[in-house]
């Protein structure tokens, strides 16, 4: 009879060990799999921006971000640098300068559900900044300087394949009033809105469209447009991966027409991780 409990409880305990055992191993592997901190890069022989050609040649992309346990909150900042200079002209001197692009954004961003999220983006492009003779205040919102301004974004999946997205400035200048008669200036607190829908895929490759519109409720022109409010950014992207041995590389071509602008161009964005 002794036996037979001591058989019992041998087993018992070993049962609650390799329960314990198994909790710890999953508890382990999910503690591996979760990564707070992960960085991007991407190539491009452009880059676009609600229908902007932001700069008009080749230029690396990087971003460095915080990312909670249940994928749901995001920080992390944004930079972009280019491979050749635009021409710059110094207001002192008049004298065209050749400047690279430049620029180091702030943004984050909560996912409330599968469907909607919520982000916001400080915007901070300082191209050509000192080259054309203004004193470079990286965290400065001051309407003269010109290159910072906050972005509140709205983002709700009508389907799987299907966003709609609602882009709002709320803080900085950089072009985002209108002039009056007596030379003061009005805030626009400009709207932009997308439609982007994948509409074909196969495989690694998927098409998708998109349009988009910008306007304000205060002042005629608006940060995208001259007059009044249009529709500045349509085209397609198709997303396919470019096999290069055993790697397979994420590939993005994007073509785009700006109505308002009379712009179209063709964009080549390559994911290297």
């Amino acid at each position: 009879m002794e036996k037979t409990f001591l058989s019992k409880g041998v087993l018992i305990a070993m049962m609650i060990l390799g329960l314990f055992s198994a909790t710890a191993q999953s508890e382990a592997e999910t503690e591996d799999t979760y990564k707070a901190f992960n960085a991007g890069l991407h190539l491009k022989n452009m880059h676009l921006w609600h229908g902007f050609v932001v700069h008009p040649g080749a230029m690396i992309a990087t971003n460095l971000e915080f990312n909670s346990r249940d994928k749901k909150f995001n920080f992390g900042v944004w930079g972009g640098a280019s491979f050749a200079g635009v021409d710059i002209t110094n207001n002192s001197t008049g004298e065209n300068i050749s400047s690279y692009y430049k620029e180091f954004s702030i943004y984050t961003s909560y996912k409330f559900s599968d469907k909607f999220f919520i982000e916001a983006v400080s915007h901070n492009n300082y191209t050509g900044v000192e080259e054309r003779g203004d004193g470079l205040h990286y965290w400065s919102y001051d309407i003269t300087q010109g290159y910072n301004f906050v972005d509140l974004n709205f983002g709700y999946n009508v389907t799987p394949n299907t966003l709609l997205y609602l882009a709002t400035i709320i803080g900085g200048g950089s072009g985002d009033f209108e002039t009056q008669v007596d030379g003061s200036t009005k805030n626009s607190w400009t709207h932009y809105f997308e439609v982007k829908s994948k509409v074909w895929e196969k495989n690694d490759t998927s098409l998708s469209l998109f349009a988009g519109g910008a306007w304000s409720f205060i002042t005629d022109k608006t940060f995208y447009t001259n007059n009044s409010g249009n529709i500045i950014n349509i085209g397609a992207t198709l997303s396919n991966k470019v096999n290069l041995g055993n790697f397979k590389l994420p590939v993005d071509v994007t073509a785009m027409w700006n109505p308002e602008q009379e712009r179209t161009v063709l964009q080549v964005d390559f994911t290297i991780f």
